[in-house]
């Protein structure tokens, strides 16, 4: 049995190691709780910065970028056209007077001559009439009047008559003979008047219109509606066509076209640039282009309208994009590219020919050019874009 100086030992190193064990568990456990905080400390810290990644990578949009496409073969220009006769003549009378008789209605086949009508002119023949009375009277006189010259020449010589009164008969006479010219002239005008009357076709055509008819009073008269008739060369039509003024550098004398029209669906005629205007229209920017198609079988109409293609030229260096890559804002056109650095790069363009499908574009690109093919609203220039997909070929 331990005596009591060492049971006495006992307690107070018993209560050292308890001191002792309680201190270091506090130690273990205030530094488990350290590093729980610093676990938590740097796991929240390591969420928020993948927060941010995940943020900022969201707020850089994903585009689909293409290369500009490049003109393979040669396009085609369809334009409306106005189809008109080659030659064409409204007749009008020249002559007052009644319509006799018309010889050919509208749709008939004429030649250069032909007679197309007749008018009465009462009036014009009692005209006639009294100029060839003033002509037989002016002649008669300018005889009476040469006789009479004659003879006072041959008393000058016997002294009978002086000289100044045979000048005088001389001058008579001519006097005279001029009545006589100037009556035989209102002879021939009434006479070319009365030819007048017969109503002839100008050239080989068809009549396209008759505004007149048997026992119409007939004035003389070239206002609108007044024409008697309107003959047509058909054989060969003029079209009228305006071309935008992009293309007239494109469009020149001699290009052929191809003209369709709604009477004969599926035919297609050719025709022949003849000539143009030489000048753009400042009301329509554009140039009136005339062609030339030959209508021998009478298959198109003169006054109808049509539709005109022109084949165009090849031009390799154009580029073209979709629709959908052009950007129209209050600054003009614009195409959303994107650079080495992958960053919007505005650039502005012009618009040569909207082929619908594509369009094609005067200036602003170039071939190896990086072009956003659905630009969202909201880009600018110098924003960061990801690239979705490699560049394909348009």
């Amino acid at each position: 049995m331990p005596s009591e100086p060492e049971a006495a030992d006992v307690q107070p190193r018993a209560s050292r190691i308890s001191r002792r064990t309680l201190s270091i568990g506090g130690g273990v456990i205030a530094l488990v709780a350290v590093i729980v905080l610093v676990l938590g400390a740097l796991t929240r810290t390591s969420d928020a910065a993948k927060l941010r990644d995940r943020a900022d990578a969201q707020s850089v949009p994903t585009v689909s970028v293409i290369a500009p496409g490049k003109s393979a073969a040669a396009a085609t220009l369809d334009l409306p056209g106005r189809i008109e006769a080659y030659s064409r003549a409204p007749i009008y009378a020249r002559v007052s007077g009644y319509l006799k008789s018309w010889k050919v209605d509208i749709g008939g086949q004429v030649k250069a001559g032909q007679l197309l009508a007749e008018i009465e002119t009462p009036d014009l023949d009692q005209q006639l009439l009294q100029a060839k009375a003033d002509l037989a009277s002016a002649k008669a006189n300018a005889q009476q009047a040469g006789v009479t010259a004659k003879r006072w020449q041959s008393l000058l010589g016997s002294d009978a008559v002086s000289k100044q009164e045979a000048e005088e008969k001389s001058n008579d006479f001519t006097t005279k003979q001029s009545m006589v010219a100037a009556a035989q002239a209102n002879v021939d005008r009434y006479s070319a008047m009365k030819a007048f009357a017969r109503i002839v076709a100008p050239f080989d055509g068809v009549v396209t219109s008759r505004s007149t008819d048997v026992g119409a009073l007939i004035n003389v008269g070239g206002g609108p509606g007044a024409e008697l008739f309107t003959v047509s060369d058909t054989k060969r039509l003029r079209v009228y066509v305006n071309l935008p003024q992009n293309y007239v550098a494109l469009i020149g004398r001699g290009t052929q076209a191809k003209i369709v029209v709604p009477e004969h669906p599926g035919r297609a005629y050719a025709a022949t640039v003849e000539t143009t205007s030489q000048s753009v229209n400042a009301a329509s920017g554009s140039m009136l282009m005339q062609l030339v198609v030959d209508n021998a079988k009478g298959e198109l109409l003169p006054g109808g309208f049509s539709t005109v293609s022109l084949d165009l030229p090849r031009d390799a260096g154009v580029l073209n994009i979709p629709p959908g890559a052009l950007i129209v804002d209050k600054s003009g056109l614009h195409v959303a590219t994107v650079g080495p650095d992958d960053k919007v790069k505005l650039k502005s363009v012009t618009i040569a020919r909207d082929l619908g499908r594509v369009i094609e574009l005067g200036s602003g690109l170039a071939p190896d050019d990086r072009v956003i093919e659905s630009p969202p609203d909201s880009i600018a220039d110098g924003d960061l874009v990801r690239i979705k997909t490699d560049a394909k070929k348009g």
